[in-house]
């Protein structure tokens, strides 16, 4: 019989569990639904498990009512759960569990396996990133606003203190709500507890050696933005981080919808957990020593111009003459901190600005500082002085510019949205995020292009859509579109209807390459640099 123990995640208890542990019961399973210290109803004795186990843990009361009352005497901290796991680990009689950790709850998960690995069958991940070694769960808290006021407040409360739960209406700050019926959702929000903070601020600590060898699953759900094709384009950028996920012994599941499926799709969850414990799932096929796609070959053929490096700008310079219009060409991301080559050297954006000068304007590609999500404002900085030293140049018109955006860049066209300034001919667009994912924390900031487009007036907007893009950045898309519509917004669609996310590279195809021109002429177009018609196939 496979035994289960359920984490919960942040503010909420063993209750949230106890759909999916009835359908694991009923499949013949063992399921320990957790509330851990300071959570919710206590016993003295240590962790409430649930219905099952109840008994048992009142049988150990005697020997464990000294241990657990001084434990309650101090605040909650991210040891005293793991401790807790232990515990509930080496009272049961199964001969190996499934840890099953969701969002904050995996921290504890981890600690507690690293300790009894023996013990373990197998490590869940639901809807939760992979803590680092040394960081503190807060870092995996997707708003960034409750992540800078956590850091603020661990040095003042002393270990103690406690982060209130999300209001009413505010759940999705932590995550999607998606498919959380109305009475789940007002269940959530009434028995939410106040989470202690140095279960949030105490660092994990876990050498890599201690789970490396523990079969893993994740279980992503794709309603709060992440996907199995998603991940799988990530590891192809090479992080040394998501290149660990390709092993046999890690496999993966989806779920459409959103960061709460034991609230949202119990029976579904339940089915996931149980063929993950008889070890199915999907094998990420990425391969680290594949040539990533992104320094595969630009799909036109376009000849070397002349290039120039100022700072974290390249400028493709036109052969002659001038002042010339410029498009600056800004990249997508997250991008890792050391990752080498960087994208003004990849032949994908390299290939963009030679393209552009080729045909009379200057090619302006930057390198931003987009390396985690947490880094939209250090990049919209980056891109505002881009700017300016790219008008400030003498072979460039200043008047005449346009913005070219891709990917997870494609926040970054917010701002020139939502108030464009004269020059500002044009903003271009591929395969762009246009709203921020849920699981990316930043559904309050600045960066929603999708809302900054409605006062973006009468300025030109060359949108570039892959048909088989991933389903979450497609949902921006049509978002930002719908806005546009609505408000009368000059937004030129170009469709790449096989063509997938990054096709520049990935598909050389005569699709992508008349896409791409099209996609170039009317830019350039909007510049003043008009080329005449598209050549025919």
């Amino acid at each position: 019989m496979t035994a289960f123990v359920l984490v919960p995640g942040a503010h909420t208890g063993g209750w949230i569990w106890e759909e999916v542990a009835d359908r694991l019961r009923e499949s013949g399973a063992e399921a320990r639904p957790v509330t851990l210290a300071g959570m919710g109803e206590r016993r003295h004795d240590g962790v409430v498990a649930g219905r099952e186990g109840q008994e048992a843990q009142e049988n150990q009361r005697d020997q464990k009512g000294q241990e657990a009352a001084e434990a309650l005497e101090s605040p909650a901290t991210l040891e005293t759960h793991i401790r807790e796991l232990v515990r509930l680990i080496d009272e049961m009689d199964a001969p190996e569990v499934v840890l099953v950790g969701h969002c904050y709850g995996v921290h504890p998960v981890l600690g507690a396996a690293a300790r009894r690995p023996e013990r373990v069958a197998r490590i869940v991940y639901v809807d939760t990133g992979v803590p680092q070694d040394g960081a503190p769960a807060l870092e995996l808290i997707p708003d960034q606003v409750v992540r800078d006021g956590l850091r603020r407040r661990a040095g003042e409360a002393g270990g103690g203190g406690q982060l209130s739960p999300p209001a009413p209406g505010e759940w999705q700050r932590w995550g999607s709500v998606t498919g959380i019926p109305a009475d789940a959702l007002d269940r959530l929000t009434g028995l939410a507890a106040p989470q202690p903070l140095g279960t949030l601020t105490q660092p994990l600590r876990v050498p890599g050696e201690a789970v490396a060898g523990l079969p893993t699953t994740g279980v992503l759900c794709t309603a709060n933005g992440s996907s199995i094709a998603l991940i799988e384009s990530l590891v192809r950028m090479g992080d040394p981080r998501l290149t660990a996920l390709v092993h046999p012994r890690i496999g993966f599941f989806e779920l459409g919808t959103g960061h709460w499926p034991m609230l949202s799709a119990p029976g579904e969850l339940a089915a996931v957990l149980l063929r993950a414990a008889a070890d199915e799932g999907h094998r990420l096929s990425a391969q680290a020593d594949e040539q990533p796609d992104f320094l595969r070959p630009f799909a036109l053929d376009v000849p070397e111009q002349r290039r120039e490096r100022v700072g974290r700008v390249d400028l493709h310079l036109p052969a002659s003459g001038g002042p010339h219009p410029a498009v600056v060409f800004v990249h997508g991301g997250p991008v890792p901190a050391d990752q080498r080559p960087t994208p003004r050297d990849w032949p994908f954006y390299a290939g963009y600005g030679r393209y552009a000068a080729s045909l009379g304007a200057v090619g302006a590609v930057l390198d931003h500082r987009l390396h985690d999500l947490a880094d939209y404002e250090r990049a919209a900085e980056d891109l505002a002085d881009a700017v300016r030293l790219v008008r400030a140049d003498p072979r460039v018109d200043g008047d005449r510019v346009a913005l070219w955006f891709f990917s997870g860049g494609g926040l970054l066209s917010a701002d020139w949205l939502a108030a464009p300034p004269p020059w500002l001919r044009c903003v271009a667009a591929n395969y762009p995020v246009l709203a921020p994912l849920p699981n990316w924390g930043l559904t309050r900031s600045r960066f929603r292009p999708a809302a900054a487009v409605r006062t973006a007036g009468r300025l030109p907007v060359v949108l570039t859509r892959a048909g088989l893009d991933f389903a979450e950045i497609t949902a921006t898309i049509e978002e930002f579109l719908t806005a546009a519509e609505d408000c009368e917004a000059a937004v030129e669609v170009i469709d790449v209807p096989d063509g997938h996310h990054g096709f520049e590279t990935i598909d050389h195809t005569e699709q992508t390459r008349r896409a791409v021109e099209r996609a170039m002429r009317s830019v350039l177009g909007h510049l003043g640099q008009h080329l005449g018609p598209l050549r025919e196939s």
